[in-house]
């Protein structure tokens, strides 16, 4: 790797066109209670380079993105534009989302015009820019089209045209490809690619959100990869490699290696957590937002490969994002049904127990290993000392909001229901929003 990537952890100390210094944010729940998102973020966009945010799901990359762009005021921290703290909007920025944001009633033409009528520009501007950007994007001949004609690749240059039209010094894009196919996404990468390195208009720089490893390695010049709950930059590494870069060469399938280890390692570390002296002083674990269906699809897929398979062979197999099969193996793992040493998914033995058994054994396993984690023991002994072997909703969020502040307590108590619904262990009544003993 000597040559090709250096791991920093400060961004290097030159002119930046966009920076964050010590960015936090909160954000709001429904009940008043702050959850943080962001802790102490601080990085660089320099001129001339295209720079991949890249980390599990809920780490905070769309929320960076939108704070550089000014969309949204950071907790605390600064942002800086060109060395000047930046108030409002950005003005050297334009986003391509990754949800298209077509308004389907406006042409190909007019979605691209849009945005050149709000910066005030004449009629024989709004002309001339948008059909330079839809034919910058391979589009033209399609101007007159609607939204509804177009496939999803075509919808997204539309959206780089949009982008790209406003003449943007950076091009901020969040996970732009995701809402297509593979073969469409290899060929908008490319593209882009192309279209920031011709030099023959202001675009300087990309920053770009994504959750696939080979996409950041295939794009970008700096990877900026970040951990979870909250957010931070857990390291940044540098991508040496030569462009135009190819998907299988030895480099990249080197570099793909090393940060799948350094995502891995953060998310699933190998080291056990110490042991509490007693019960009462476990700590009350966070639920990872997984599925009972979702843990025992993973079960009964790594039953199906011998008992273990390479977390990334999981994500490519299974078709899912890399964050989202983390955050599925977390919650196999906190059950006790599967241990991760290293890059490895690997069944327990009362993982096999548990795929071999039959439905209704399933369910015993299950609930047995509910009682392991604190928040479920807390709810039992709470409704065998209720005369009615109840307890409501609120009193639910107020256990959880109590004892993880720092959590989405909507979530924590969604899959909460749902995980005891599947081990029979509680009953709840979704009118009554009452929880009972099953």
């Amino acid at each position: 790797m000597s040559g090709l990537i250096d791991e920093v952890i400060a961004p290097a100390s030159v002119k930046s066109l966009c920076e964050a210094r010590g960015v936090w944010h909160d954000f709001t729940l429904p009940n008043g209670m702050p959850m943080r998102v962001l802790e102490d973020i601080t990085l660089v966009v320099k001129a001339d380079e295209v720079v991949a945010l890249l980390g599990p799901s809920g780490c905070g990359k769309s929320t960076i993105l939108r704070i550089l762009a000014g969309l949204i005021q950071p907790t605390r921290g600064e942002v800086l534009y060109h060395g000047t703290r930046l108030r409002g909007l950005n003005p050297g920025v334009a986003m391509v989302f990754q949800s298209f944001a077509l308004l389907p009633w406006m042409t190909v033409a007019q979605n691209v015009q849009v945005v050149l009528k709000a910066a005030g520009l004449s009629a024989a501007q709004i002309k001339q820019r948008a059909e330079n950007a839809i034919r910058m994007v391979g589009l033209g001949g399609s101007e007159e089209a609607y939204p509804r004609e177009l496939s999803g690749g075509m919808k997204q240059r539309v959206g780089m045209a949009r982008a790209l039209a406003v003449n943007p010094e950076i091009l901020f894009m969040d996970e732009p490809f995701c809402q297509v196919d593979a073969l469409t996404a290899e060929s908008l990468r490319a593209e882009v690619l192309d279209i920031w390195s011709a030099k023959d208009h202001n675009l300087s720089s990309i920053l770009m959100v994504t959750h696939d490893i080979k996409e950041a390695v295939y794009m970008a010049d700096r990877i900026v990869v970040l951990s979870v709950n909250p957010g931070r930059v857990r390291t940044v590494v540098e991508n040496r490699l030569p462009r135009p870069r190819d998907y299988r060469s030895a480099g990249s399938l080197q570099l793909v290696d090393h940060l799948h280890d350094i995502i891995t390692g953060a998310e699933m570390p190998d080291v056990p957590a110490e042991v509490s002296a007693s019960k009462e002083q476990e700590p009350f674990e966070p639920l990872p937002r997984a599925s009972s269906n979702e843990v025992v699809g993973l079960l009964e897929y790594l039953d199906a490969r011998g008992g273990k398979e390479d977390m990334f062979r999981i994500a490519a197999d299974t078709n899912r994002e890399f964050g989202r099969v983390i955050t599925v193996v977390k919650a196999a793992e906190m059950l006790d049904f599967v241990d991760t040493p290293k890059r490895t998914v690997a069944l327990t033995s009362l993982g096999q127990r548990f795929v071999k058994a039959t439905p209704a054994e399933r369910k015993t396993v299950w609930r047995e290993q509910l009682l392991t984690l604190r928040l479920f023991r807390e709810v039992l002994a709470i409704l065998k000392r209720r005369a009615r072997n109840e307890i409501h909703r609120d009193e639910l969020v107020e256990l959880i909001q109590a004892n993880l502040p720092q959590e989405n307590y909507e979530r924590v108590l969604d899959t909460f229901i749902r995980w005891a619904r599947f081990g029979d262990l509680f009953a709840y009544d979704e009118n009554e929003q009452i929880m009972s003993l099953q």
